[in-house]
């Protein structure tokens, strides 16, 4: 009996249009474009504007490209997974908002909140349901408006994130293409070094938790760089140890786009030549659950069929790990 895999069948991705340079950063807190470059390797970052503008108005953005670039109606959707950290609200899950305004009325849809692991997770989950022949077509989005909860007081934080994200279109595969392998973790000791203290039913908002500043995202950078080059190499290098990979025979590797350091640090680890590894903070900065398919949406015309591929991220929690695949078109 052929085995059936879930495979990428489509990808499509969506950033806003206003740009944060590092220049105007300048002008919002104590920073300056030389500064930011060299410790993170970011120019610019994209930021959703607009009055009751939340996360899923990127999330339509990237399903409606990815059903109109496959060809799929909306009806024919079974399931939709969103990974972000960044909902419209605490309820109802984002993938329902998302699917209402596209009118995709016939799927099962949650949310996944891993962080910027989040993709990861979430397209790991959606292919089992394809493997076990249960559903025929999943959506798998990622995606953060970051600029929500950053505050741009903080210049340990506001130079690095941005807001963007993509989906992708997840179909039965008997040919051996799509998903092979994943290589996921998680460690709640890290939520005390990356978090949002305030907001949930632990700290729900109060005059105080907003007078503290406390609904922004705060981490401790030195210890989340560590466990990130740490967590990342480590699932790579068993990924491809388990599945006979080499740097001659991985097409290409897709790491979050957390830090540039972090980003070469991992290839290096990896032993995978920087010409080989997907890289586009420079343009978007760190967007959480939404780096991921958006490196693959930017690099798309440039993959080929039967290309192995591992996606690896390190997230708050902390959550990292790594999923290779095999592209199917």
């Amino acid at each position: 009996m052929t085995k059936i895999r879930a495979a990428i069948t489509g990808v499509h991705g969506y950033v806003p249009d206003y740009i944060l340079t590092n220049q105007e950063l300048e002008t919002m807190v104590e920073t300056n474009d030389e500064w930011i470059q060299s410790r993170t390797g970011i120019k610019e970052r994209r930021i959703l504007k607009g009055e009751g503008k939340g996360v899923s108005e990127i999330g339509v953005k990237a399903v409606k490209g990815l059903l109109e670039k496959t060809n799929t109606k909306p009806e024919e959707i079974d399931l939709v997974i969103c990974a972000t950290v960044t909902g419209d609200m605490i309820f109802p899950d984002t993938a329902n908002v998302v699917c209402d305004k596209v009118g995709i009325k016939n799927a099962f849809t949650f949310d996944i909140n891993a962080a910027c692991s989040g993709f990861l997770f979430a397209i790991t989950t959606g292919s089992q349901f394809i493997a076990t022949g249960m559903y025929k077509k999943v959506i798998v989005i990622g995606m953060d408006k970051m600029s929500s909860i950053i505050d741009y007081k903080d210049r340990a934080t506001c130079i690095i994130f941005g807001d963007g994200g993509g989906a992708v279109l997840l179909e039965p595969n008997e040919e051996g293409m799509g998903f092979q392998d994943a290589e996921l973790k998680s460690n709640g000791e890290g939520r005390h070094y990356l978090n949002m203290k305030a907001g949930g039913s632990a700290y729900p908002a109060t005059a105080e938790t907003v007078a503290a500043r406390e609904h922004y995202a705060y981490q401790e950078g030195r210890t989340v760089f560590k466990h990130a080059v740490r967590g990342m190499s480590d699932a790579v290098s068993k990924i491809m140890k388990r599945n006979h990979l080499t740097n001659e025979n991985m097409a290409w590797l897709v790491p979050h786009q957390a830090n540039m350091r972090i980003i070469t640090s991992v290839a290096s680890a990896a032993d995978f030549p920087m010409e080989k590894v997907m890289v586009n903070i420079e343009k978007y900065g760190n967007t959480t659950a939404g780096t991921l398919p958006l490196c693959l949406w930017e690099w798309e015309s440039q993959l080929k069929k039967g290309d192995n591929i591992i996606l690896t991220a390190f997230g708050g929690g902390f959550t990292w790990g790594a999923v290779y695949l095999k592209w199917a078109y």
